[in-house]
């Protein structure tokens, strides 16, 4: 670096352009296909937030085409009477949310529940292990539920 800065000046001025240029920042990460995620029970206060279904821009570009071919495949095979099974999502994660508030037994757990083309995933935290399989059974049973995937985890209150 010379004397009077200007080898920092110009270190100093490429950071600057790394930092505010597009390819310098993280993609901002949201919801873009407006994917249910709820959450539908809180009694364990140091369950962490699960990561919901927030994707970049260029992760959407990329998801397009197969969401597109994934969700009209169930209606061409007969198994689906809405013509793309990402369409059931809105009214399922409500009827899980119900379903678990009906039971009763699971106020003592925190829960979220996220649903993509019928599909529901169980996450957040339940009181033991035996908890989640309950409660993926409880959630396999609701009409239009696909699968579910079970990402819950034990943790103490």
């Amino acid at each position: 670096m010379s004397q009077d800065g200007r080898g920092w000046h110009k270190c100093l001025m490429a950071l600057t352009i790394a930092c505010i240029s597009p390819h310098g920042l993280a993609e901002e990460r949201s919801n873009l296909f407006n994917d249910p995620f709820l959450q539908v029970t809180n009694g364990i206060s140091n369950c962490p937030v699960p990561r919901g279904p927030e994707i970049t821009r260029g992760e959407m570009l990329a998801q397009s085409h197969v969401r597109a071919e994934r969700g009209a495949t169930c209606y061409r095979m007969g198994r689906c009477r809405l013509p793309n099974s990402y369409l059931y999502d809105k009214e399922i994660i409500p009827r899980v949310k119900k379903a678990i508030d009906a039971d009763g037994r699971y106020a003592q757990t925190s829960i979220w529940v996220e649903g993509q083309r019928r599909w529901v995933w169980l996450k957040g935290c339940v009181r033991r292990e035996g908890e989640g399989k309950e409660l993926e059974k409880l959630v396999r049973s609701i009409d239009d539920v696909e699968l579910v995937i079970n990402e819950l985890v034990a943790k103490e209150k």
